[in-house]
């Protein structure tokens, strides 16, 4: 996968040269595997926020390369933003997992402050990860023009789906934990279900706009960016002496990495999903601070200027 996305890279007419802060992120990514081998601290305590930062650095220069805006270069405060606001959306899926018990963190550094720089790191770079990535699958040239007709029919049941978003959050967390623990697939769709239909009609960025246009593009890109980023982050993950380990009581005998073969196929929806509570956050922040949207999304949408203005 990484061989065709490069290979691909390398094809295109790029609209400018390739960034050094993309350098910088490839080096990043180098050295931090030298040392993590080589078993240097902090390094392979922080490998994981360390090792995505170099990611997005390099990515977000690829996207600058291949169409002369990013958003990092083009938009570093929408950049900052969902940064900070990654930061508890996924301490929103680390609370359900203090009941459902799925996964948990091993090897944490004694030092309070060492861990909660870990995690505010780390956190910071799951939304904008996933986002930066399907904005690289877009200037690549992927799913340009992608239909979204086999999709369209979620427009009609957009009170529906709104009512299973709400008993998919909460049906796991009013039964007893032993029965809660298979059910955490409910909570990777339940925030995609409750939160599209709301942001489709406050007239926020959303994937339902984009499919009454018959627009499926951003709807592929970014289920391939969730695929793409959970091989990434298992196989980060699988070396670090910092790390997650999941625990959840089926189907752990086939693993890739840490992950049962099983568990990749939610990576998609939680890209999804991420998508959509960011947008309704931002969104909804800037109307309660009576802020209109920016010109340009404020997701990963600069491909999505182009919707906009038409």
């Amino acid at each position: 996968m990484a061989t065709l996305l490069v290979a691909r890279f390398l094809r295109q007419t790029r609209a400018t040269s390739y960034p050094l802060y993309g350098l910088v992120g490839l080096m990043i990514l180098v050295v931090g595997e030298v040392l993590l081998f080589r078993g240097v601290k902090p390094v392979v305590n922080y490998f994981t926020p360390l090792a995505w930062t170099g990611y997005i650095l390099a990515v977000d220069a690829a996207v600058y390369s291949l169409q002369g805006r990013s958003l990092l270069r083009s938009m570093p405060g929408e950049f900052a933003l969902m940064a900070l606001w990654s930061i508890p959306i996924w301490v929103t899926f680390d609370a359900y997992n203090l009941y459902l018990a799925n996964w948990r963190y091993l090897a944490l550094p004694e030092s309070p402050a060492a861990q909660f720089l870990g995690y505010v790191w780390s956190f910071s770079t799951v939304v904008p990860a996933l986002m930066e990535t399907a904005e690289l699958l877009m200037a690549l040239g992927f799913f340009a023009q992608r239909s979204g007709r086999g999709w369209r029919w979620f427009l009609h049941i957009q009170r529906p789906l709104v009512v299973v978003g709400v008993v998919f959050l909460v049906v796991p967390l009013l039964l007893p934990q032993r029965i809660a623990a298979y059910l955490f697939a409910l909570v990777w769709l339940g925030f995609v279900f409750l939160l599209e239909p709301i942001n489709y009609a406050r007239g926020n960025d959303s994937l339902l706009a984009d499919l009454k246009k018959n627009r499926g593009s951003r709807l592929y890109a970014l289920l391939v960016s969730g695929l793409i980023c959970s091989l990434l982050w298992e196989f980060w993950n699988y070396w670090a002496a910092t790390k997650w380990e999941y625990i959840f009581p089926m189907l752990r005998q086939a693993r890739l990495f840490e992950m049962p073969l099983a568990g990749y196929l939610g990576f998609p929806s939680f890209a999804i999903e991420c998508f959509a509570m960011y947008t309704f956050v931002s969104s909804e922040i800037r109307r309660l601070l009576g802020r209109r949207a920016p010109r340009r999304a404020v997701t990963f949408g600069l491909s999505y200027e182009v919707l906009r203005e038409e």
